[in-house]
């Protein structure tokens, strides 16, 4: 009885494990775009008939990646697990989009239906593409490598740092993308205080999941490793102050915020930039 109730209790606990590696995927490859106000536009006016075709392109290139990828820990993948893989790749393509898109206030209830539909199929199609190629991004043993004992050496400095240099890399690389762009100070425009404090909250839980929860790139290891700021929590704060560090300094490299703008301003253009340059930071970490 104990072994059937431990065996379904492992089977959850998998099919847990496989759709957060699915949805940080999708986070990895979605989140750029979603910053872009031509989708936003190009949703908004998008006819039916593109809709489905859209649809059917996405499932059949995500049914074709499935086959040999996916974001399920199978070293096997036949005709029909690809077919239904393909299917749940798009929910969660869906169900992330939609949700980020509601956080940024780019969906509501005053939205009509048919915009509604358009934006969210539009944004989805990247966080799909994502979803499927989520055990190619940086994939490693779970269970940890045990023969490389140099990391394990590593001194508690050098190790901070060079999380922190990932971090700032990755970091830097995608705000550097979004900063020049009028997408933050149109967000701006429209989030309030309480959105801004959701907005921190999925930084740090979406951050989290990617580097930890995830399964990529020796994840246990990760949890070992030795360093100032090195357990789970403590790095994934740590890693998003330098993140926003990152997102502040491209926004007043690029003129987007100036010494004269008030402090609000500040915190408001940086948390928004914020979100996707933490995943682009977690991206980073996932390097090191």
């Amino acid at each position: 009885m104990d072994t059937a109730k431990t065996r379904r209790k492992n089977v959850w606990l998998n099919e847990l494990d496989d759709l957060i590696r699915g949805a940080c995927g999708g986070f990895l490859f979605g989140i750029p775009l979603l910053y872009t106000m031509e989708v936003w536009w190009i949703g908004s006016v998008v006819e039916p008939p593109l809709m489905l075709l859209a649809i059917a392109i996405t499932y059949i290139v995500i049914f074709l990646l499935n086959r040999t990828a996916g974001f399920r820990k199978i070293e096997k993948i036949g005709a029909i697990d690809a077919a239904r893989n393909s299917v749940e790749a798009i929910s969660i393509g869906i169900v992330c989009a939609t949700a980020m898109l509601i956080l940024l206030r780019e969906l509501s209830f005053s939205v009509p239906l048919d915009e509604v539909l358009g934006k969210v199929l539009f944004e989805s199609l990247p966080f799909t593409l994502g979803v499927a190629l989520a055990n190619q991004f940086l994939s490693g043993d779970r269970g940890g490598n045990e023969g490389q004992s140099s990391h394990k050496r590593q001194s508690e400095i050098n190790a901070t740092f060079s999380d922190i240099g990932a971090t700032l890399i990755g970091a830097t690389v995608i705000a550097l993308n979004i900063a020049p762009t009028d997408e933050v100070v149109m967000l701006a425009s429209a989030l309030s205080g309480g959105r801004l404090l959701a907005i921190i909250a999925a930084s740090l839980i979406i951050s989290y999941g990617i580097v930890f929860q995830s399964g990529f790139s020796d994840q246990q290891k990760r949890i070992q490793q030795q360093g100032i700021f090195q357990r789970p929590m403590s790095e994934t704060l740590a890693c998003y102050l330098v993140s926003l560090a990152a997102a502040a300094f491209m926004l007043w490299f690029f003129h987007q915020l100036s010494f004269d703008n008030p402090w609000t301003m500040w915190l408001q253009y940086t948390l928004i930039l914020g979100l996707p340059a933490t995943i682009g930071g977690a991206a980073g970490r996932l390097t090191v």
